[in-house]
């Protein structure tokens, strides 16, 4: 991964997230040697995201009855 100090991509910051949208490789943005930042390129289209869980989950039970008994609640007593 490129490492950019924080004082160079604060003079270059349009051109670095230019570049990490087009060749979609992260920039880590360092203070004193230390990392303080990530940059990431965005996702090839807005829609990449929606659906991603699809069919991930499943329904295990009845979704409708409740979680507890009654009794279980003192504010019902």
């Amino acid at each position: 991964m490129e490492k950019i100090q924080i004082s160079k991509f604060k003079a270059t910051c349009l051109s670095v997230l230019d570049r990490v949208a087009k060749t979609r490789k992260p920039v880590l943005v360092t203070r004193f040697g230390k990392p303080i930042a990530q940059i990431f390129p965005p996702p090839s289209t807005a829609d990449d995201w929606l659906g991603a869980m699809r069919d991930a989950g499943s329904i295990h039970g009845d979704l409708i009855a409740p979680a507890t008994v009654s009794s279980h609640w003192e504010v019902l007593d």
